[in-house]
Formats: C-alpha cells, structure tokens, sequence
C-alpha cells in the first residue's frame, strides 16, 4: 500500500492505493484562506498539520488492515509558499500563499539585482517564494532577522512526519532560488533575497526517500515506520499520476486556472513568454507550463452576471460546433501570466451586436480560453517543447463542446482518460512506490487508458486561425483605452 497526501489551497486529500495503484481509500479535510487586506492571501501551518492528522486518522480507523500494511507515503502540495521558521522551527507567521499578490513591486528589485531569469530560468513574479522573503525583509525586519529556515508549504508537512527539513526539485524550482538547469539552490539568487544556504532544506529527487515516518505518528496510526519520497509540487505531482514524463504528451488543465503542462529531457527556458521551467519530479527531467488565470473561472463569472448555472451555460453550445461565435472574448480577468506576464490585463468582449444572445457570449469565453491555451502552445514550442497531444483534466474538460473547440484552436489531439483519479494526491502515492521500489519506469508512471480522442477539425481550425489573429491583436488595441 501507498498513501498520497496532496495539500491544496482548499483542502487536504489523503489517497490510498494498493501496489497496482488502484484505490482503496480517500479522505478529504477544509481548509480556509486568510486574506487580512486586499491582494493578500495566507494560511496557517498549524491548519495543514489538523487537516493531515484528519484525513490520515480516516484512513487508518476505515482502513486498519491496508493501513498496517503501508509501504511509503509520498507528498504533493501547492508551490511558491512562505513558511518561515525560527531556529526552534516555531513558525514565525502565517504563509504567504502563491496568489498572494502583495511582492509585486519587490519583483523588479529582484530582477535587478542577479540573473533570475537565467538562473533560475523564470520570470520574477509576486506568486513566486523569493520575492515574497524580499517583501518581509523590508515590511517585518524582525521576523525576516529571525527566520533560520524558510520551507515550502508541503515540506513544513514532511518536518511534521519526519523531522527532517527536506525539498524536492520540483517545488524548489518555484522559489526562484534553485539553479534549475544544475538542480542546486543558487548562492547568487540566494544572496540576492538576503538569504543564505544555511536557510534552505536540504534537496532530493521527488522519487528519492527524504526521511522516514516518525515512531510516534507511526504508533498512533497503526503503520510501520515507512520512508517518506520527496514528492513533487502539484503539477508536477499530477503529470506522475497522468504518466507525463516523457516530451510529445501533457497534460492540460481546465480548472479555475489553465495550465499547458509538458515534460522535457533538457533545461530549455522561455522567459519571454512567460514559460515556467521547473524541475520535474524525477531526476534529470525538467517540465515547462504554460499558465492561464482564468480558464474555468471565465465562466463561472458568466454564470455570476447572467444568473444561469455554469451547466446550462454550457448546454446552450452544440458538441457539434459548426462556426466560431461571432462575439470574441479576451479572458484576462484576473490579469494574465502566459504570455503576457501582466497582472494589470483585464477581459474585454468585442463584436456585441443587438442580436447577441448568451449562446453566443457562452460560446465567446470558450473560444477565448482556447486561444489563451493556443498562446501556450506557442510559447511551449518557442521555448522547443514538442507537445502534440494532452490529456484533458480538470471541470471544465466535462464539455465536450468546450474539448472540441480547444483542440481546434490550439491544434493538439486531446485525449480523455477513462474514469479515475489522476491528480496530485494519486502521483504524490505513485512517487512513494517509486522512493520504496527504485522504480521510475513506466511501470509505476504509466499513463491512464484513453476513453476517446478529440483530433482538431480541420473546417473549424482554418475558421479559428483567423479568429485567433483577431485575438491576439485585441489586446494591445485595449490595453491603453481608458476606462
């Protein structure tokens, strides 16, 4: 048996899976965000550590027998988080979350002042850990002065279960510390934050063993004493559990944000475009995403101001779209990362006309969505990133319209997986068998059977490339309009 433990931003999921990773249990547990003042956004640790003692204590009182018989625990958890410790690890205040937005004017300090793009091969942006230690330094001196150790949101987990403070690549690559390219915190970039190596975890492979359960947790739970893997960040942890460990397959994420996920054998940034390039879960792997802000989350805004669930919005466009909608959307509401890097973006509908009805604004914030992904493919193969065909994940990927409008605009075959589980709780388990067994092969990250292929339609991929030149001139006509 295997266990996953994933923290979200909303919740914490323990996934357990026998050795053909088929499920045996699930336990979720909430948690809330603090947003004390506008574009702020924080979590308390000691939150993460009720939530973990919850779901796993689930399991082992619905589970005794598979539980006792646990091999490794692996873990996933969101990136670019601040958990800043004392010297007695006591944490100092509540993390600053990834879209905690507040670091945006230490960012180009930063940039100034070392190689970050070179370096640690992304742009330096307020999501990211380095600037938001930069943001401390100069707002809460005292508790910068006494921070001797700064760990990732689910590493302050593995300091819980195991005592030890341990990073893995995949996460670390999202501080803007870690020479991606060497797979080594940079001393340079460290230098730049004011932070040194002596406050930084130690690093692992995600698929590496970072240290083993304590005898405590272990007695308390009814479970041997098992190796804890490094793990990996959520999207790295997600293309474990899809299989995506190899160039020409990803994975692309329809959730409340979109992402363009795609394996690489080589360290190849795109900084221009606002690629991230991380590391991934396993050694001498890297990943690069394309990353949009609003992707689900446009129509859940559409559902807001028309009063209409996001369902029968979604009904109101045929499977069998015949045309592109004759209203375009730009899907820039809550700014835009891929290509823009422009936290300032903001949506726009263009070609309203008196006979405009809600099918065609539906059908206008999917094709708007599609074309930001099809921003992504782009900056993907800029960067040199093959990426032909994706899985399709996450709620949105429940239309079939909203599929088939994607692969047409973007150009890639999308491929539904047959029912399953394969997020990030199920790739962090996945990489605790591989911490357990050695194994990075495909036997343990194999990718999900494909229930139906959607290939882009020829007729509505020719309509699409006009529309989406359209698209991708909007924006600098609108950027400089006054409101």
């Amino acid at each position: 048996m295997y266990l996953g433990l994933d923290l979200g931003t909303s919740g914490i999921k323990a996934m357990l899976v026998d050795e053909d990773f088929l499920t045996v249990g699930v336990a979720h547990a909430a948690l809330t965000v603090s947003r004390p003042h506008p574009g702020w956004s924080e979590q308390a640790p000691a939150d993460w550590i009720t939530g973990a003692e919850q779901v796993i204590g689930e399991l082992a009182r619905e589970h005794p027998q598979a539980m006792a018989r646990l091999r490794g625990i692996g873990l996933s958890g969101h990136m670019h988080g601040a958990t800043l410790l004392d010297a007695s690890d006591q944490v100092l205040r509540p993390c600053i979350l990834w879209n905690d937005g507040r670091s945006g004017p230490q960012c180009a300090e930063l940039t100034a002042r070392a190689d970050f793009h070179g370096i640690a091969g992304n742009l330096v942006m307020a999501g990211f850990t380095a600037p938001k230690l930069l943001w401390v330094a100069e707002n809460e001196p005292d508790i910068f002065a006494r921070t001797a150790m700064v760990l990732l949101p689910k590493d302050y987990l593995r300091l819980w279960l195991t005592g030890e403070h341990v990073a893995e690549m995949s996460d670390a690559a999202g501080t803007l510390w870690l020479d991606v390219g060497r797979r080594d915190w940079s001393d340079k970039l460290l230098a730049a934050t004011g932070l040194t190596r002596a406050q930084m975890p130690a690093l692992v492979e995600g698929s590496d063993v970072s240290g083993t359960l304590r005898a405590d947790l272990a007695q308390r739970w009814g479970i041997p004493r098992v190796p804890v893997a490094g793990g990996g960040g959520d999207n790295a942890a997600t293309a474990c559990g899809m299989g995506v460990m190899t160039p020409g397959t990803g994975f692309l994420s329809l959730g409340t944000s979109g992402v363009l996920f795609a394996a690489t054998e080589s360290y190849a940034p795109n900084t221009g475009d606002a690629v991230h390039t991380f590391c991934h879960a396993i050694p001498a792997t890297w990943h690069q995403m394309g990353v949009i802000l609003s992707a689900s989350d446009s129509m859940s805004w559409l559902s807001e101001i028309t009063g209409r669930a996001v369902p029968d919005l979604a009904a109101l466009v045929p499977d069998d779209v015949g045309a592109p909608s004759p209203v375009g959307f730009l899907p820039y509401l809550s700014g835009e990362r891929t290509p823009l890097n422009d936290p300032d973006a903001t949506g726009a509908f263009w070609g309203l006309r008196r006979a405009t009805g809600v099918a065609d604004l539906t059908q206008a914030v999917m094709e708007g969505v599609a074309f930001a992904f099809a921003d992504c493919v782009q900056a993907l193969r800029k960067a040199g990133t093959p990426i032909e065909a994706a899985y399709a994940v996450g709620g949105g990927a429940r239309s079939r319209a909203w599929l088939r409008i994607i692969a047409s605009a973007t150009g890639l075959t999308l491929l539904e997986p047959e029912d399953g589980d394969f997020g990030a709780a199920f790739g962090a388990a996945k990489l605790a068998a591989a911490a357990v067994t050695g194994d990075t092969s495909a036997r343990i990250f194999a990718q999900p059977a494909v229930r139906a292929e959607i290939a882009p339609d020829p007729a509505l991929a020719a309509a699409y490339a006009q529309k989406y030149h359209a698209y991708r001139t909007a924006w600098p006509h609108l950027r400089d309009l006054p409101a």
